[in-house]
């Protein structure tokens, strides 16, 4: 076991370290999550049907050990995360490159509601395919396409109201 644990977390610990960090915005959570969802991997690999790629998987499992985390959380009333970065229809990774607006485009993720912020967030921080991101919410492809264009549109939306853009 100790060896399959070690094979899993080498191929995919990094993405799934990030892809977490998109959820929760903790460093020491994240490891925490990364730990519980590698061990609930392993300890479960034999419910894994093969419909999906392993690091999909792996995403829905540390999706699902946030919500629980989140679900115990004493001040659930709080923003669910903090993630996320826009994308401007002509030369939007050049604005990333500032941080004034970068800092800008996580707070104002804070204000996109659900299921565009963690679309988003799964596409452009964890750089996940549409087709893995609608594995993820039990959706389409091309639902998740979607979802994320009409994500990015709001955000720029926001933007060019606070006049960033």
């Amino acid at each position: 076991m100790d060896q399959e644990f070690h094979k899993i977390y080498e191929e995919y610990g990094a993405d799934l370290y990030r892809f977490i960090f998109c959820l929760c915005r903790n460093e020491h959570l994240a490891k925490d999550i990364l730990q519980d969802t590698m061990l609930r991997a392993v300890t479960k690999a034999d419910s894994f049907k093969g419909d999906c790629s392993v690091k999909t998987w792996l995403c829905v499992i540390a999706k699902n050990i946030w919500y629980d985390y989140l679900k115990k959380r004493p001040n659930s009333a709080e923003p669910l995360d903090t993630v996320g970065e826009t994308a401007d229809d002509s030369d939007f990774e050049s604005k990333l490159a500032d941080s004034e607006i970068s800092m800008k485009i996580h707070q104002l993720l804070h204000k996109l509601e659900e299921p565009y912020r963690e679309v988003f967030t799964l596409r452009v921080f964890a750089e996940l395919k549409f087709s893995d991101i609608g594995t993820i919410f039990g959706k389409s492809e091309n639902w998740a396409g979607v979802t994320y264009y009409r994500a990015k549109q709001k955000l720029i939306q926001m933007l060019k109201k606070e006049n960033v853009l």
